[in-house]
């Protein structure tokens, strides 16, 4: 019932991380407007057609394609994604059609995406993008296929887990990070057995890969924290997987040593469980998940539990499968668009905060 993420700005968000030059929007002018300035952030020229009340009556292919021949001259782009929105779909406009009548030197998707997608889930607009990339030779048919398969998987997670159970989920801010910062320190100085998991996505890996970083050795230099990350830099799309490396590239400069590697970035969907199988060789007394808190069966976990997390309507259901503390990151994409250094958490500032009091 509560607002959720759209496909079409899943569809734009794909086109970035397959380092699309110059994205699109075929429709008014206000359409997802916040998703395209913050994309302007990491490097890629967001446009659009404009489309108004007449052109919802007649029809826009020549705006579309007035559009893409001044896309090709201003920026002389490369790659070049089309994304339809509810306006242009609605009325049956013809992206390919538009692409063949300019035939600019670029390589150009043309992303056929609604806010009624399927079910209306965003996956469906990130999907539609593989596709397109697929057909055109800019991935492989079997990274289509992974990423279709976690995206799906994703999609599980959140009917099943998350935000996106069907009924309306109050926004909540979670526990005061005061309160869940004393306790994870008070763990460290008696000698607890603490993990640390980084089960995060994309770029929000930025922000919440900051609790990777924060010297909690300080409390028990022979009482470090298990790290577990999903930092495989060699799984993804090429924007996902530098992610990955500037992050383990900071982290080994701050003397942060990663036990173990879960998979990548996009793999989210599937991390958290292979953490959890990790974690359950040994017997933890508390454990810190980060990113996407609700991939791990927390459930399965007898101690003391911590989720950190960006979205303030996944307070009540990561309770609800069994977390003792939620604490919430607000604003990680903004946050983090533009970014290839490790963000300074509001989490982790508060930790900082307590180790300067504390010496």
């Amino acid at each position: 019932m509560h607002p959720r993420p759209s496909p079409i700005a899943a569809a734009l968000y794909t086109l970035r991380d397959l380092n699309a030059d110059v994205i699109i929007l075929h429709g008014p002018h206000g359409c997802c407007f916040r998703t395209g300035r913050l994309l302007e952030n990491d490097g890629v020229r967001v446009v659009t057609t404009a489309m108004s009340e007449n052109d919802f009556i007649f029809g826009a292919s020549e705006k579309l394609e007035e559009t893409l021949s001044k896309v090709d001259s201003m920026f002389s782009p490369k790659l070049v994604g089309i994304v339809g929105t509810c306006a242009s779909m609605i009325i049956g406009e013809d992206l390919k059609e538009a692409v063949e009548n300019v035939n600019i030197n670029a390589k150009v998707l043309a992303i056929e995406s609604h806010g009624g997608l399927s079910e209306g889930d965003n996956t469906e607009g990130a999907i539609a993008v593989l596709d397109a990339a697929a057909d055109e030779g800019v991935i492989s048919i079997d990274e289509r296929n992974r990423q279709t398969k976690m995206l799906k998987k994703a999609t599980k997670i959140e009917k099943t887990r998350g935000m996106a159970q069907g009924e309306y989920i109050k926004p909540s801010y979670g526990d005061l990070k005061e309160k869940v910062v004393k306790i994870l320190i008070s763990s460290i100085e008696n000698g607890d057995r603490i993990a640390m998991v980084l089960n995060a996505k994309k770029e929000t890996s930025y922000l919440f890969a900051d609790l990777l970083k924060v010297p909690l050795k300080k409390f028990n230099e022979n009482n470090p924290p298990t790290i577990i990350a999903n930092l495989d830099v060699e799984v993804g799309l090429p924007r996902i997987r530098q992610h990955a490396c500037n992050i383990r590239g900071e982290l080994e400069k701050e003397g942060v040593r990663v036990d173990h590697i879960t998979g990548g970035l996009d793999e989210y969907p599937q991390t958290g469980e292979k953490a959890a199988e990790l974690l359950k060789e040994a017997s933890y007394d508390l454990v810190v998940v980060a990113g996407v808190p609700h991939a791990f069966p927390i459930e399965t976990f007898p101690g003391v539990s911590i989720a950190v997390t960006d979205g303030p309507r996944l307070v009540e259901p990561l309770k609800k499968l069994g977390y003792k503390y939620v604490v919430t990151e607000l604003d990680a994409h903004a946050k983090t668009l533009g970014t290839s250094e490790i963000v300074a958490s509001d989490f982790g500032l508060v930790i900082r905060e307590f180790i300067d009091h504390k010496n």
